[in-house]
Formats: structure tokens, C-alpha cells, sequence
């Protein structure tokens, strides 16, 4: 299934990146970025390069919160999560990003794999970043945008 975002939902944000794994909206107003992803998986090199173009976009803006959209995955990829967690993460920290918001697929196995990945993460990289972060999971773009 692939949710799309409703102009509700984005009224006061921008279409920066119209990619082909994602969307990405932006304001400055409220110093947020969105990244909806619009396929069911994506592979890591183009994840990659859909997060360094999202990192240009941080470092020529004021942003604090970062919401990723990942209604539409339909898998999950270790090492993708791993790069994501630990490197884009703790490089977007030092632009000011330390608040973001998660919306997951419904799929009760995906969550589960989610917090597996996490904590094996969280082992394997004692110097991790996470307590310097305010991460939360939520429902909507209207709740992430909210909290």
C-alpha cells in the first residue's frame, strides 16, 4: 500500500525532493523536515543517497525535527537501519536535529523488528548518540508535527 501524504497533513511544508524511494517536504517556519518514503523497500545505496541529499538540505537550514514516514516499507533491512542510526543520525545531531519522529508501518512484525535492530545497535556501538536524542514513535504526520 502506498500512503501519500494529504494536503492537510503538509499545509505548511514545501516539496523539496521529489525522488524515486521518497518525498521530502520542508519548513522553516517550523524547522522541521519530513521524509516520506513512497516504496515498499529501498535499496541501501539509493537510501543513502536519498539521506545525503536530505542532509544538504539540513546544513543550509535552521531545522530541529526530522519525521521519516515509513507507512509504505514492506521490509526491513538491517544494515540500512544500522547506517541510518548510527552515521546520519549523529552527523544531522551536530546541524541541530535532535527531535525525531517515526511513523511505522501497522505491521506488529515490523515494530518488533524495529526494537530488535535497536538494541542489537545499541550494543554494538557503546559510544551511540541516542541519549543526546528525543525519539518518538507516532501514528500521523499531524501527531509527528505535533509532538
Amino acid at each position: 500500500m502506498n500512503h501519500t501524504l494529504n494536503s492537510s497533513e503538509i499545509q505548511d511544508f514545501d516539496l523539496a525532493l521529489d525522488l524515486r524511494y521518497a518525498q521530502v517536504w520542508v519548513s522553516q517556519e517550523l524547522k522541521t523536515i519530513i521524509c516520506q518514503l513512497t516504496a515498499d523497500y529501498v535499496p541501501i545505496e539509493d537510501f543513502k543517497e536519498t539521506f545525503l541529499q536530505i542532509s544538504e538540505i539540513v546544513k543550509k537550514g535552521e531545522f530541529e525535527k526530522f519525521i521519516f514516514d515509513k507507512r509504505a516499507l514492506r521490509a526491513f533491512h538491517q544494515p540500512t537501519m544500522e547506517w541510518y542510526f548510527i552515521h546520519w543520525k549523529k552527523d544531522m545531531l551536530s546541524y541541530g536535529i535532535k527531535t525525531h519522529r517515526k511513523i511505522l508501518p501497522s505491521e506488529k512484525w515490523f515494530e518488533k523488528m524495529v526494537q530488535i535492530a535497536k538494541d542489537q545497535i545499541l550494543q554494538t556501538y557503546p559510544d551511540h548518540i541516542i541519549d543526546q536524542l528525543d525519539i518518538k514513535y507516532c501514528d500521523s504526520i499531524e501527531e509527528a508535527v505535533a509532538l
